[in-house]
């Protein structure tokens, strides 16, 4: 939280003056980033019907989004489990949009370029979320690779590891 704070320029107890408590702000950070992530993806996706180009655009959006958004990605990771009730159940539920669109985009690679593979798709899946979702612990925008570069390379390794890899592995 207090790496929020410090993002927007504000002390914790002047960020606290603003909202009921930090549950209200966790819940706003979330639910705005994945609001933002899942209107962003769609609007992209809009007449792209290549699979492998719709996860690069995903991947990109991710990593762009995030990358601009460093310490929200870091609380989006690891501070979904502290919201309740409501706040939770729409968090979960935006989530789980997000999570399905990026879902649809995996089924349809493996429909379409690996029909053969046994491999499990929810699994894929959540591979891919936690190789995009770990950027906050190590990658630095402003020093290194481009958003771009990472988006491109993080694309092809996963692509080369559901498209090469021996399923009975």
């Amino acid at each position: 939280m207090r790496e929020v704070a410090k993002t927007a320029g504000v002390s914790l107890a002047g960020l606290y003056h603003y909202f009921d408590g930090k549950e209200r702000i966790l819940f706003l950070i979330q639910f705005r980033a994945f609001n933002s992530l899942n209107n962003g993806l769609r609007e992209k996706l809009h007449g792209v019907t290549d699979p492998v180009e719709q996860l690069q655009i995903m991947v990109r959006a991710h990593v762009d989004y995030f990358a601009a958004n460093m310490a929200a990605l870091k609380v989006c990771s690891h501070e979904f489990d502290t919201l309740s009730g409501e706040a939770y159940e729409e968090t979960r539920k935006v989530r789980r949009q997000y999570y399905d669109l990026t879902r649809a985009i995996v089924e349809r690679i493996f429909d379409t370029r690996a029909p053969d593979k046994t491999l499990d798709r929810h699994v894929a899946t959540m591979l891919l979320f936690g190789t995009l979702n770990w950027l906050y612990s190590w990658y630095a925008p402003k020093r290194g690779c481009s958003p771009t570069t990472v988006a491109n390379q993080i694309t092809t390794q996963f692509l080369n590891g559901v498209l090469e890899t021996d399923s009975r592995a």
